[in-house]
């Protein structure tokens, strides 16, 4: 059997961790990222319900689990599909207090009944990054999943969204 190092393709490696990852290591875990402060929030498309799934951070929430992904959305198309629009939120605390500071979305669309899924896997972690850096980016969605959005995210914390003035200009319409 060959060496398993031998196997492993070079490049950067990272730990994804649940605390800051710098807390009490003095130059350890440099390059690592923390999740602690981004949820992912589902938003069923036909329906509007929207609700968090923490799974989801890994693939694996409840409306992505036993399907396969493919490239071709062909193969995910006709009945029994839905349709979703993730947004990554992360919060932060500034000086007036908590925010939404980064808010990004991105498509995909499950069918059970085939067991296929497509999502386009770059367009998820391109998104997840910007709003990891405070972007804010829902130019892509239709307007009510945008108004779903807003009134989620008011009932999940009105103090947090009233601190949100760059997300709240610009889901003020919706």
């Amino acid at each position: 059997m060959a060496n398993e190092s031998e196997n492993k393709k070079p490049g950067f490696q990272f730990n994804i961790i649940k605390d800051d990852p710098l807390t009490g290591h003095k130059g350890q875990n440099i390059g690592s990222i923390s999740l602690e402060n981004i949820a992912p929030v589902y938003i069923d498309i036909d329906t509007q319900e929207t609700f968090i799934d923490m799974a989801g951070l890994h693939a694996r929430a409840e409306v992505e689990k036993r399907v396969k992904w493919v490239a071709n959305k062909s193969e995910v198309e006709g009945d029994g599909q839905k349709e979703y629009w993730i947004v990554w939120v992360a919060v932060e605390r500034k000086d007036i207090g908590p925010v939404y500071a980064g808010v990004a979305a991105c498509y995909q669309m499950v069918n059970k009944e085939r067991r296929r899924g497509y999502k386009m896997m770059h367009e998820h972690v391109n998104m997840l990054d910007r709003a990891m850096k405070g972007k804010i980016d829902v130019g892509m969605m239709d307007e009510a999943s945008k108004s779903s959005l807003k009134k989620f995210l008011q009932n999940h914390n009105m103090e947090i969204w009233e601190n949100s003035r760059e997300l709240k200009e610009i889901l003020e319409n919706h």
